[in-house]
């Protein structure tokens, strides 16, 4: 009887372990396929060329904007999904007007031009420019050192760099970003009559970076213009102040902002064919700033996130769970996207047990960071070994995106796609964000991953998770 109930335990064991052995083989045989399909036939270097040279830059609230609204909700019908429809989204609109023009002016040295542009949101300055003196601060708290007395009428030159030690450049960033977004509004409490900020990237060249900034409550009348200059002529103007710090600085800017405009989240869905009312959301931003044409920023998470609907639907892989695709509008300068789509969700009691959104860049993919509970994390690493093959090692707690984040809460697993990103802010918000930036097969490479982990996610789901490991 002992001989018998061990064989019969044998016999059990290793059929489970033939039946673990064939879905992991399974598993990988569907990623191979998966990968295979985007680096062979995909879609997503073709899309980002007509959203990129064929539209161009497309700012919320622009002509530009609304065309990438309506060519990518035809791509999308094209592909035979369930459901297609537009969210409506009142947006921010903002113009730039007229080139900017600035320029440096000494007693002592020749009149020099710099390259500046307005950050997304500043007031212009008057129609004749802004001329001042200057004082050059490393972030907003040396305002204080400086006082009302002294920086009142004045430009503040906001001109710390993003630090060259921290090996992922997304904490750099981090680190100065609040020089480019509240800069203006902390400058003017102290009377400044202006910012000039330096640009957020790590290299040295002659093309400023854009971004949103923001004035606070501040009333109308005491807005400042607010501008980025290069990180090439913040490094001369720096040098010219220490030489003579009475120099003059000059620069003139039409930019202007709108009333609220109409725009749109544009969605696509695969039905879950078994488990319908879970929904799984892959996107990234469809709007972008205007100097280039939004190629990597977000234009690459744009056509990425498409890629994986259209991966599943030309593998024949029958989704177990609803598969929705959100190109979200205005993550720039507002998340109005973002907002509304997890408003209209909650207002719809739906449930989105994951999303994931590219908005790094279409570079080499190198994993994911997740924003999740303890128990599904180790659910999640568990599948890190069937992305081996591809290179893909980074499976990490941390940030997921922007436009996802107000769906956070509950269950709900967010992710974002890492690439590498050692030379994502040579691009950022810059007028080089084009479409001659893009690797064709790492932009491929992305949209695979991204399909792979959907795949994963939509195979095996996620349980619900004790109340004590829920994320708020």
């Amino acid at each position: 009887m002992k001989k018998y109930l061990s064989l019969i335990f044998l016999v059990a064991f290793s059929y489970n372990a033939v039946a673990q052995m064939s879905f992991e083989e399974q598993d990988s045989l569907n990623l191979r396929k998966l990968y295979d399909m985007s680096l062979l036939n995909g879609k997503s270097y073709a899309w980002l060329d007509h959203l990129s040279n064929k539209i161009g830059g497309r700012l919320s609230g622009s002509v530009n904007a609304a065309q990438a609204v309506e060519y990518t909700k035809t791509e999308l019908e094209k592909l035979d999904l369930d459901s297609v429809w537009l969210q409506p989204v009142m947006v921010p609109k903002w113009t730039r007007g007229a080139k900017e023009y600035a320029y440096i002016q000494s007693a002592d040295s020749p009149t020099t031009t710099v390259n500046i542009t307005a950050l997304g949101g500043s007031v212009a300055t008057p129609e004749t420019g802004l001329r001042a003196k200057v004082i050059e601060v490393q972030g907003l708290e040396d305002l204080a050192h400086y006082g009302r007395e002294q920086i009142e009428g004045k430009i503040i030159f906001y001109n710390r760099p993003m630090r060259a030690d921290l090996i992922h450049t997304f904490e750099a960033y981090g680190g100065c970003v609040d020089q480019r977004y509240a800069g203006a509004q902390e400058a003017a409490k102290f009377g400044a009559a202006g910012v000039i900020v330096r640009s957020l990237s790590h290299k040295i060249d002659e093309y400023p970076h854009t971004g949103s900034m923001s004035y606070g409550d501040l009333p109308d009348e005491k807005r400042i213009p607010a501008a980025a200059i290069s990180t090439k002529d913040a490094e001369y103007l720096s040098s010219m102040l220490r030489l003579n710090p009475d120099l003059d600085f000059y620069y003139k800017m039409s930019c202007r902002n709108y009333e609220d405009v109409e725009s749109h989240n544009v969605i696509g869905e695969i039905k879950g064919s078994q488990f319908p009312d879970e929904i799984i959301v892959v996107g990234g931003h469809l709007d972008s700033w205007d100097i280039g044409d939004g190629a990597h920023d977000d234009g690459a998470g744009v056509v990425q996130s498409m890629e994986v609907l259209r991966l599943f639907k030309e593998s024949g892989i029958r989704p177990k769970r609803t598969i929705r695709v959100v190109l979200f509008m205005n993550e720039e300068n507002g998340l109005r996207g973002g907002n509304k789509y997890a408003e209209v969700a909650k207002k719809n009691r739906e449930n989105h047990i994951f999303a994931l959104e590219s908005d790094a860049g279409g570079f080499t993919p190198r994993g994911f960071s997740f924003d999740a509970s303890p128990s599904q994390f180790k659910k999640i690493q568990s599948w890190q070994s069937l992305f081996k093959p591809y290179l893909i090692h980074y499976f990490e707690l941390g940030g997921s995106g922007a436009d996802i984040g107000p769906l956070k809460g509950g269950n709900t697993v967010l992710a974002g796609l890492r690439p590498d990103s050692q030379r994502y802010f040579d691009y950022h918000h810059a007028a080089t964000d084009t479409f001659d930036a893009i690797n064709k097969r790492e932009l491929e490479l992305g949209a695979a991953t991204m399909a792979s982990l959907v795949y994963l996610v939509d195979t095996y789901g996620f349980e619900q998770v004790p109340e004590k490991e829920i994320l708020k």
